[in-house]
This record gives structure tokens, C-alpha cells and sequence, in this order.
């Protein structure tokens, strides 16, 4: 005789195999959520890759933004007489061509030309003072970049190339040019054509 009340056979079987899922359904949960976390730990390793480059790219661009800005207000620092200077060229130029012409031995020439080199010469004093350079190339070869020619010419015994007058110095402020220098230069001997043979040498 039972004490407690039979459990039908069909009803045993049938929590035993829930009891038996049951773990299995569980396992099967876990794994989805771990690959859920590698997903979303490979997106998040991916996210901070990028912004890892944007906070490198942004960091460079600062780099050269504050080195242009720097080098801009070198620059500004450097050529701020740049405007100035060009107005003064023009006045040497006169006291330079008012020297040359001034001819004769009168005291009064004489003063005059005396005056004249003194201011000159403190011209070129504060000049470089301020980082302006002359350029007087004569004798030097011809160089575009600093020298505009006037005029080509033979000259004996001048090398080709060379510059061998200046009608107008140049100036440089801190290696940047205000105004080239003018200037003539001596190209090569035309070279004098062979003399046809005569008749009789053809003969």
C-alpha cells in the first residue's frame, strides 16, 4: 500500500525531461550573451581606435596651425619696414645721382658733395642696422633672382654672363628682396663666320 499519491507515469517522464532541458537552455543563453560582448567589445575597441586617430589628427593640425602662426609673426616682425623701406629707395637714389652729377672744384661743389656722402653714408648705416642689404653685383655673374638686366653687351675681356655695370643697386630686407639690381651684362663674342675659300683655292 502507497503512503503518498502515485504520479502518473506520462507526467514523470515529462519533468524529468523539463528538469533535463532546463541546463541546456541556460548554456545556450550564456553563449549568445558572450558573443554579444565580444561583438560589442570589438565595437567599442574599433570606436576608440577612430577616435584615437581623430585626437592624433587634431593634435598635428594644432602642431602646424601653431607653427604657421608663429612663423607668421616672424614674418610680420621680420619685413614690417618692408613698405617703408621701398620709400626710401627712391630718396638714395636721388642724393646717389645728385652726387654723381655734382662736378667741379668750387667750395660750394665741395660742400655739397661732402653733405651729400655724410647722408649717404648714415643711409647705409641705419640700413644696416635693419637688416637691409645692397646688392652691387658687378663683376659677379648674373643672378635673376636678384638682378634685372638692362641690357646684354660685348666687353672685352668680361666673361660671359658677368654683370659689368650697375645702373641701380638692389636691396634685400632680411633675405627677402625690395628691388633687384639693374644691371648690364656681358654676353659672348659673336663669333666672326670662316672665310669663304677662293676660286683658285677650290681648284
Amino acid at each position: 500500500m502507497s503512503t503518498g499519491q502515485e504520479v502518473p507515469e506520462s507526467q514523470a517522464k515529462t519533468e524529468n525531461e523539463a528538469v533535463n532541458e532546463q541546463p541546456h537552455t541556460e548554456l545556450v543563453e550564456h553563449e549568445l550573451t558572450i558573443d554579444e560582448l565580444q561583438q560589442a567589445l570589438a565595437q567599442a575597441e574599433q570606436k576608440a581606435q577612430e577616435n584615437w586617430d581623430k585626437a592624433v589628427r587634431v593634435q598635428a593640425e594644432m602642431e602646424n596651425l601653431k607653427r604657421r602662426t608663429q612663423k607668421d609673426l616672424e614674418d610680420a616682425h621680420k619685413f614690417a619696414l618692408t613698405s617703408f623701406a621701398k620709400e626710401l629707395l627712391p630718396v638714395l637714389d636721388s642724393l646717389v645721382l645728385g652726387l654723381q652729377a655734382a662736378t667741379g672744384e668750387s667750395e660750394d661743389v665741395k660742400k655739397f658733395r661732402e653733405g651729400s656722402d655724410l647722408t649717404i653714408k648714415q643711409f647705409e648705416s641705419v640700413f644696416a642696422k635693419f637688416k637691409i642689404e645692397t646688392i652691387d653685383p658687378i663683376g659677379q655673374p648674373f643672378n635673376a633672382e636678384q638682378h634685372q638686366a638692362m641690357a646684354m653687351q660685348t666687353v672685352e675681356g668680361a666673361e660671359p654672363n658677368t654683370v659689368v655695370n650697375v645702373f641701380q643697386k638692389g636691396y634685400m630686407l632680411n633675405g627677402r628682396l625690395l628691388r633687384p639690381a639693374m644691371v648690364l651684362v656681358a654676353k659672348a663674342a659673336e663669333k666672326k663666320p670662316a672665310d669663304s675659300p677662293s676660286i683658285d683655292e677650290q681648284a
